[in-house]
């Protein structure tokens, strides 16, 4: 029977073994009672098939029997639940007060993540083992799931809120994160990795990069496309006149593009006026033959970003 209790991946995590132990315990319970149930159902089906040439007893029922699978299946439910609750409550949502506050941002179809020092990474998050690490969790589009198998964790992100989980990750290795709640048309491409390493390769690396996340001294063109990447902007708009699912920014500038507004084409030229709309507010224009999926940048962009990113755009030529 070793090869039902592997069916799951290892346990990353330091919580990992007590949600197991929780699943195996009403699974075998469940096995348990559904053997008995199903014997029983086939003993009963061939013992008491009918025969025409006896004459059946009325049996009216049991009280003690009744009483007995009555009140047995309800303590053993309350059991259940008690430890589930347990569970949940001591392990799932008690993150120590030293964890690492890690902020995630759910997009179509991208997990962007924000380091306390203002560092951003994209569909791969670093962390250091035997820390504990919370995810502040929200979303900027729809409903995503954050779901991890080998920690055993799953928090949904909802767009206008926060949600929030946590982790500790007890060796190193690289670790599957997939969306578990459908999102889109490319739902399934929505993964992304968590990256484990030991306390002094995270502390050597977070400084490493802290250095990147000061764009002050680069030159509008190349922070705009320092933006673009943190942003996740060039996971649907291309740089090299590829197909994705936005428009490329190839040669866009001073272009002519046909456009749908309020449901009519018409033509106009991709100038800084449209660029910027288009950032702030992507539905108002729809470029002809794109889906209207992509969400708004108000709030998260201020005008030296933007302005930053419009100038990239003009430099692919």
């Amino acid at each position: 029977m070793l090869w039902i209790t592997n069916l799951f991946p290892k346990i990353g995590s330091s919580y990992g073994k007590e949600v197991d132990n929780l699943f195996w315990f009403i699974f075998w319970i469940s096995l348990f009672f559904f053997l008995i149930i199903q014997i029983a159902m086939i003993y009963f089906v061939v013992r008491y098939r009918n025969r025409r040439e006896e004459e059946v007893s009325n049996i009216e029922g049991n009280n003690f029997l009744e009483i007995t699978w009555t009140i047995i299946p309800t303590i053993i439910l309350v059991i259940m639940f008690f430890y589930g609750v347990y569970v949940f409550d001591n392990f799932q949502r008690r993150p120590p007060a030293n964890s690492l506050e890690i902020k995630v941002i759910g997009h179509q179809w991208w997990w962007e993540f924000q380091y306390p020092n203002g560092y951003t990474t994209r569909d791969t998050l670093i962390v250091p083992t035997n820390k504990p690490i919370k995810l502040i969790m929200t979303s900027t589009d729809v409903i995503h799931s954050f779901y991890v198998r080998s920690f055993r964790i799953k928090e949904d992100l909802v767009p206008g809120r926060y949600t929030w989980t946590w982790f500790k990750v007890v060796e190193p290795g690289v670790y599957d994160i997939q969306c578990a709640e459908y999102c889109g048309s490319m739902h399934s491409k929505m993964i992304g990795y968590i990256k484990a390493v030991n306390r002094n390769d995270f502390e050597s690396w977070l400084a490493s990069v802290s250095k990147e996340t000061d764009l002050s001294s680069l030159s509008p063109v190349e922070k705009g496309k320092k933006l673009s990447q943190i942003k996740g902007c060039t996971s649907c708009h291309s740089v090299d006149g590829s197909q994705l699912v936005g428009p490329t920014w190839k040669g866009l500038y001073s272009r002519e593009v046909v456009v749908l507004e309020n449901g009519k084409e018409k033509k106009l030229i991709a100038d800084e006026n449209y660029l910027r709309e288009s950032i702030l507010n992507p539905n108002a224009k729809i470029v002809k033959g794109f889906q209207n999926i992509m969400p708004s940048y108000q709030g998260q962009l201020n005008e030296d970003e933007i302005l930053s990113i419009i100038e990239y755009i003009k430099s692919l030529k």
